[in-house]
């Protein structure tokens, strides 16, 4: 990895009760790249996005937006990194009371634009983006899954962020639908120079979108580098982790499970 670092995080542990879930991990963004983020269930992506954001504070370690050190900043200075960091939610979070028009300006009076004909510009122009200013005026309810993963894009992006996180961007989506969110994804980093840092299970979606990709394993990195250094990996982990394959430990423990008899009794 080269070139300019956006994001970064030092040496980050994190707990919940007993379990670890971030043990040391060490991890940097390039500035205007889509670094994709792969990894088993629980070993802590979606725990590293919010710690990105703010939304969680570290046990230990450290979390850099550029030069500005995001783990220490008092709650209300944290307003400043955020206005400059777009969020994609797994479940797109729209609101259901609101429009999509409403939904997309949510952000902006947020942070204290008032004026009318400004946001209805900004809301139109992401709308333009992700090509659905027909849908301005309708509720979420009357929307497919693709389009309000795309509202919720378009919302993620209205403030013209430096970075935007994706939590699981295809989930739920046919491969049309997720391919068109591959497209947005593609094009907001080419055509916006936007920092893009996608958590996601999808192997086909991470390969087309990714200039670096992360494999987490234990709560830390297993290996980063190219989509061609993922692919040709001998470490045996990865390997296992890109071709779907259950261990023998816990195939044999899946097969043997149902040698004790029948579930219950009637």
């Amino acid at each position: 990895m080269s070139g300019q670092i956006d994001m970064r995080v030092v040496n980050l542990r994190k707990s919940f009760g007993r379990r670890s879930v971030l043990s040391g991990l060490t991890l940097g963004f390039p500035k205007g790249k889509i670094t994709v983020v792969l990894g088993s269930s629980g070993c802590g992506k979606s725990v590293m996005l919010k710690h990105l954001v703010g939304l969680l504070r570290p046990d230990r370690g450290e979390v850099w937006f550029g030069s500005t050190r995001v783990d220490t900043l008092p709650e209300r200075e944290l307003g400043i990194v955020r206005r400059q960091i777009g969020f994609l939610f797994q479940q797109s979070a729209l609101f259901d009371s609101l429009t999509v028009r409403e939904n997309i300006a949510f952000p902006l009076r947020e942070h204290g634009m008032t004026e009318q004909r400004l946001i209805d510009d900004k809301v139109e122009r992401v709308l333009g983006l992700v090509g659905l200013t027909e849908t301005a005026e309708q509720m979420p309810s009357e929307l497919s899954g693709g389009q309000r993963k795309r509202i919720a894009l378009a919302r993620a992006v209205v403030l013209e962020p430096r970075v935007v996180l994706y939590d699981e961007p295809t989930t739920g989506l046919d491969p049309i639908r997720a391919e068109v969110i591959n497209e947005l994804i593609l094009k907001f980093s080419d055509t916006l120079g936007i920092t893009s840092i996608v958590v996601t299970h999808d192997l086909v979606s991470a390969f087309r979108i990714a200039d670096h990709m992360v494999l987490l394993n234990d709560g830390k990195v297993l290996i980063e580098g190219t989509p061609a250094d993922l692919r040709d990996s001998k470490i045996p982990y990865a390997m296992q982790f890109l071709k779907g394959e259950i261990s023998p430990e816990e195939l044999a423990r899946i097969r043997s499970s149902g040698d004790h008899g029948s579930i219950g009794t009637t």
